[in-house]
């Protein structure tokens, strides 16, 4: 088998510390070596050309299989959200969502925990793993009834699946489309406060403490929250957490003039919390990075405020936005690879995102300073629902490499 051999290139390795100039080797669909190691006699060679060379990024959680998005924002795989207009609950769905990028991309889909996502019934979890689900999850809602939660993650638990969980209390949320606040209070929108969070969090952390089993809540968005993900992980709970840029960068005032681009699930959070989520990036609560790409059309955006769709076009600026987390000093360029790429990863028990030996290779090229302003009519995603509309940015993706082969 012949060897490829990417030099002249800045390594951001998920394991490393800081950026180092190295070579990465490559072996049909996986790296061999990485560092500081010698090119074969022989060897095929790519230059790099300075630039940053990372993991291609593992995005844990989308709404939509939407590859030239994924293409543009450097995205090689991502976990489906079994929110689909059938949801994932069947055999057959499930495989045929693995299918649905390769072979430049591919979907990992999460297996809905109950029928129709109802939160009633378990489905048939067991068979949809065999199929190719990689975690199992709750969807857009939280399950309600705890002795259901109890039984999904018992069930989960014994197949060795990670639960992704929407944490959000149903009876305080209700319809509300706003945390309650002054900008709610002033626009008249439906508002739940924001402990509605804390509460369901609360609640999941135990079962899970009763039953052993791995979950990742997929979006925590408050101070409160954090500190009881800290509380849970500190006594040694297999509890892991993300965010998206959204609620690092916006809060609750970035839906005044009632601008629907900024309805999202849960709703943005006050300029606290906000605060409060760049520390818990900072110090380690926040194990993973997701763009939550829910593209949404004029049918769904183009509506008062509290009948729109929540959700936001995320792919595309994923990883310039969270370049800013860099240029901030808040994390150093490898510990933001390991939030979008090794993490995920690891939650999803796929060998990738990183450059160990055997990991696929799955690689971008990276131009973290290149400057390019968000578009929402030029986005190359099935809709261009983004809140960062017109903002300047520094961040572009110039080559992909997905098992080996360059598109």
């Amino acid at each position: 088998m012949s060897t490829l051999a990417i030099v002249n290139g800045m390594l951001a390795d998920p394991a490393g510390a800081a950026l180092t100039a190295g070579t990465i080797l490559i072996e049909g669909d996986r790296i061999v070596a990485a560092g500081d190691v010698a090119v074969p006699q022989g060897a095929e060679t790519v230059d790099a050309g300075g630039q940053v060379v990372a993991p291609g990024l593992v995005d844990l959680g989308v709404f939509a299989t939407d590859k030239p998005a994924f293409h543009f924002g450097g995205i090689t795989r991502a976990a489906l959200m079994p929110d689909q207009s059938s949801p994932l609950d069947d055999v057959g769905l499930i495989r045929q969502a693995a299918r649905a990028g390769k072979p430049d991309f591919w979907v990992h889909p999460i297996a809905a925990a109950t029928r129709g996502l109802k939160g009633a019934e378990l489905a048939e979890i067991g068979m949809m793993q065999a199929a190719g689900a990689k975690a199992v999850g709750t969807g857009r809602q939280w399950i309600a009834d705890s002795g259901v939660m109890l039984r999904v993650l018992s069930y989960a638990s014994g197949l060795g699946l990670t639960v992704i969980t929407h944490a959000e209390d149903s009876g305080l949320a209700g319809k509300a489309v706003a945390t309650s606040g002054e900008t709610a209070t002033r626009l008249g929108l439906s508002h739940a406060p924001a402990c509605a969070e804390a509460l369901a969090i609360a609640r999941d952390i135990m079962l899970a403490r009763e039953t052993g089993a791995a979950m990742h809540f997929r979006l925590v968005t408050t101070g409160t929250g954090f500190d009881l993900i800290r509380a849970a992980k500190a006594e040694g709970l297999k509890i892991t957490c993300g965010i998206s840029p959204a609620y690092l960068f916006l809060n609750d005032q970035a839906v005044t003039d009632f601008r629907t681009f900024a309805r999202l699930s849960p709703p943005l959070r006050s300029e606290e919390d906000r605060k409060a989520a760049l520390e818990a990036v900072r110090d380690g609560t926040v194990d993973v990075i997701t763009s939550s790409h829910d593209p949404r059309g004029p049918e769904d955006k183009r509506l008062p405020f509290a009948d729109a769709a929540p959700g936001m076009a995320g792919a595309e600026t994923l990883l310039a936005l969270s370049l800013n987390l860099v240029r901030d000093g808040l994390v150093s360029i490898n510990r933001l690879m390991t939030l979008l790429s090794a993490n995920p990863a690891r939650i999803l028990d796929v060998n990738a995102g990183s450059f160990g030996a055997g990991s696929a290779a799955d690689l971008i090229f990276v131009d973290p300073d290149a400057p390019w302003i968000v578009d929402s009519e030029k986005m190359a995603a099935q809709a261009g629902n983004t809140p960062f509309d017109r903002v300047p940015v520094q961040g572009r993706v110039r080559r992909i490499m997905k098992g080996g082969v360059f598109f």
